[in-house]
């Protein structure tokens, strides 16, 4: 059987839910880690039974064979370490968010499209099974017109969490509430109700000590006259409380509620349709934040390069989510609303 060969490069909190999920398909194995410091790459390739470790990526893509590379970096690492990679004729594979602005998210796309080498950036809510039917229903016009949705993200973020890493909250490496922790929401909304004409937004940095925001509210309006609000913080207390969509339509309404997405609050529509029977069953209990998305993510990746399937996102898909956050943070500074695209 042919397996497809995987690097990765970074071996910190989100590691663990890429190792598990190539775990479980067979055509696909990690051959080599790499992280800067040596007891963390050397632990993960200890767990997962990984022969080689690296503290240098360049090292690892001159002396593996690989097909492709998952970038598990801070997110402002990760358009300099995808390049790299691409220049190696290496598939590159990034977590969210693909870059903190949109000018480097254009270099990776670029390097990957000069190399004829595959961009994959890893959006796995849209995989949740919630997620799955409630775009089923936005594509079947359930909802007729919508005219309102709302995205929260009430999540708790101790000061502990920031002074783990030096990295997480900066600019230059992290961003803040919206860059790290929502992109995903971000993403899911642009996802499901299409390109945004104009943000207008404000931003607080109100109890953690980072450079960057840990509250915010944004207000989108869309080409197609939608109006959305997505309103974010790390300071709910004392836990993690809820991460959830809402959608208003003239004929439906639905909210993907719980902590992160898993769980439908809300269901109601009009006209009946045999999606309504299982969506009450689709609710689950996600392990973490995260979910159970990286799983079907690994097996469309690894299906494109196995030549039986089409990516399910791309770069260019993951370049939309950065620049409606880079609107937003635009917006916040300088008071004004801010059109797209910027």
């Amino acid at each position: 059987m042919q397996k497809v060969k995987l690097g990765l490069i970074g071996c910190g909190r989100i590691a663990k839910n890429h190792l598990d999920a190539v775990s479980q398909i067979p055509e696909a194995e990690f051959v080599a880690v790499c992280d800067c410091i040596p007891e963390k790459a050397q632990k993960v390739a200890d767990e997962y039974g990984i022969k080689k470790i690296y503290t240098d990526h360049r090292e690892m893509l001159k002396n593996e064979k690989l097909d492709i590379v998952s970038i598990c970096t801070p997110s402002g690492m990760h358009p300099d370490m995808g390049v790299d990679v691409a220049n190696a004729k290496v598939n590159v594979l990034t977590e969210k968010p693909m870059s903190i602005n949109i000018e480097a998210a254009d270099r990776l796309i670029k390097a990957c499209d000069d190399n004829h080498v595959k961009l994959f950036v890893v959006k796995q809510n849209r995989l949740n099974s919630t997620m799955q039917l409630l775009k089923r229903a936005v594509d079947k016009n359930r909802f007729g017109r919508i005219y309102m949705a709302q995205a929260n993200v009430f999540w708790q973020r101790p000061q502990a969490y920031y002074d783990a890493e030096k990295w997480r909250g900066t600019w230059e490496f992290d961003g803040g509430a919206y860059m790290n922790q929502a992109s995903h929401y971000v993403d899911a909304i642009y996802w499901l109700l299409g390109n945004v004409d104009s943000v207008s937004a404000f931003t607080a940095t109100m109890a953690r000590k980072i450079e960057a925001e840990d509250t915010g509210s944004a207000i989108l309006q869309f080409r197609s006259g939608i109006i959305a609000t997505i309103n974010v913080t790390m300071l709910t207390y004392p836990k993690n409380f809820e991460g959830s969509i809402t959608i208003i339509g003239e004929k439906g309404i639905v909210k993907v509620g719980g902590v992160a997405v898993n769980k439908i609050e809300k269901w109601e529509f009009e006209d009946y349709d045999d999606d309504d029977r299982i969506a009450l069953d689709t609710n689950y209990v996600p392990p973490n934040v995260y979910g159970f998305g990286h799983n079907p993510y690994y097996r469309n990746v690894v299906d494109v390069l196995l030549g039986k399937a089409v990516p399910s996102t791309d770069g260019r898909d993951g370049r939309k989510s950065v620049e409606i956050i880079q609107a937003i943070y635009r917006s916040a500074k300088t008071g004004k609303k801010v059109s797209l695209p910027l």
